[in-house]
């Protein structure tokens, strides 16, 4: 069943002595707004984790299957495309007669039912074997810390070598030296949106929209690691239009939810630390909260 409402929502998850999302280009930091401290994870990441999820609980089989995923060969998913709609006969010829077309839009549709992540987040797909591009009805900003972070820096060792010469050292400490960047803790905040009209146009259904809030709920308890630490998510505030265009503007919703630290808590070390205040009274017509998480 395709979708003919407007969601806007705010997600809410926490980490504990963990890295949420490192940045190469820092040497694997916690990732942050250098002029205010706030962390920030990568709306990338967030999308990364609700990928690995729904391959999880669905098994990879269609119409649930992963296009971006690891070691995955695109061009070779791309193939797989002109032969679902039976033709593959244009992928022995020149690749222009793949630019445009009804075979582009084809074999477009065709990714777009059979793998998740391209109907919901979209995909560009033109490089190599061309199936087009996607516009994915769902959405998400960078998520913020609701205060400054603080990155701490650990050395750690590894007792066993590599290789022999390593083994062979005089001095017989064969120690590796190595560094992991945490976080004491943070709460970080992310707005999301989810629009009818492009749901249309990929086929994301009520069911792909109900296994989308499954995954932001859990998405967290199935990728642990040691270097994440204690990730979870706080809260999942949905905002429903009853129409298509919507009923009142994103912002002035997320505006409803407010989270704070807790009067005489100087240092917050936990989710217990902060208070979350939801603002459903006087709602715009038109639109209703649900609480997902």
């Amino acid at each position: 069943m395709s979708l003919t409402n407007r969601y806007d929502f705010v997600l809410l998850f926490d980490v504990k002595d963990g890295n949420p999302n490192g940045d190469p280009d820092a040497g694997n930091l916690p990732r942050l707004d250098a002029e205010t401290g706030h962390g920030l994870v990568t709306d990338v990441s967030l999308k990364r984790k609700v990928r690995n999820f729904v391959g999880l609980v669905k098994g990879e089989q269609p119409p649930y299957e992963i296009y971006v995923k690891e070691k995955a060969i695109l061009n070779k998913t791309h193939e797989r495309a002109y032969e679902g709609i039976g033709k593959a006969d244009l992928l022995k010829g020149d690749d222009k007669k793949r630019k445009g077309g009804d075979a582009v839009g084809e074999a477009r549709n065709w990714m777009c039912k059979n793998f998740f992540d391209v109907r919901t987040f979209g995909a560009v797909m033109s490089t190599g074997v061309n199936c087009g591009q996607v516009r994915g009805p769902v959405q998400l900003t960078f998520a913020r810390s609701v205060d400054p972070i603080i990155a701490q820096e650990h050395s750690i060792t590894r007792m066993a070598v590599a290789t022999e010469a390593e083994a062979e050292k005089q001095d017989g400490d064969n120690r590796t030296m190595g560094r992991k960047h945490t976080i004491p803790y943070g709460l970080y905040v992310a707005h999301g949106f989810v629009s009818s009209f492009l749901a249309k146009q990929t086929g994301f259904s009520e069911d792909d929209l109900e296994l989308l809030w499954q995954a932001f709920g859990q998405m967290f308890e199935h990728d642990r690691s040691a270097a994440r630490g204690e990730m979870a998510t706080r809260g999942m505030y949905v905002f429903k239009h009853d129409s298509e265009l919507g009923n009142a503007p994103a912002h002035a919703l997320f505006e409803r939810i407010q989270t704070r630290v807790k009067d005489g808590v100087t240092v917050p070390r936990s989710f217990t630390d902060y208070e979350v205040t939801v603002n459903d009274t006087d709602m715009p017509a038109g639109v209703s909260l649900m609480r997902k998480a």
